[in-house]
């Protein structure tokens, strides 16, 4: 429950002081005030991006694990605060953000992010940096940088990739 209060504390913290901030590094179509960020746009920096295009996940996407990373992410995780209970992007933490967070119920999404992109954000946040990479606010989550395993990072992200392929 505290992590969940600091996740939620944490954004609206952030949606306040952060946003002329936020805005600096999400130049013009990198996203729009209410929308999503651009799914083509890699939030990783281009030095890094090689490695975290190869990484995979250590564990299948099993209906076990698929279970273990919703309760994760409706819990302990924070997830839903910003992305919402079903993935969408319309948590109650984002209406103060400058970008709308992903929408991972989009299924065009798991065709332009790897998971190794996914998890590089999980651990590193997405800040931005002012002229290469567009930065929405959201701050790490797995460690070390955050506050829960790589293991349940890993977790979570298949679940949020299951949600783009359960579309029509």
């Amino acid at each position: 429950m505290n992590h969940y209060l600091l996740i939620l504390g944490s954004s609206f913290f952030l949606s306040i002081i952060h946003t002329p901030i936020a805005w600096s590094v999400n130049p013009a179509g990198y996203g729009s005030a209410g929308g999503e960020f651009n799914i083509k746009i890699s939030r990783v920096p281009s030095n890094e991006i090689a490695k975290a295009k190869s990484a995979q996940p250590p564990i299948e996407p099993t209906s076990e694990i698929l279970a273990e990373g919703k309760e994760i992410f409706l819990g302990r995780g924070g997830c839903i605060s910003c992305h919402g209970a079903e993935g969408k992007g319309d948590g109650p933490a984002a209406k103060n953000l400058p970008i709308q967070p992903r929408n991972f119920t989009n299924p065009k999404f798991n065709t332009y992010r790897t998971p190794g992109e996914m998890m590089w954000v999980l651990k590193n946040g997405s800040l931005g940096q002012t002229g290469r990479v567009p930065g929405t606010g959201m701050l790490p989550v797995v460690q070390p940088n955050g506050f829960i395993s790589e293991e349940d990072g890993w977790k979570v992200l298949l679940y949020e990739r299951s949600l783009g392929e359960q579309q029509p």
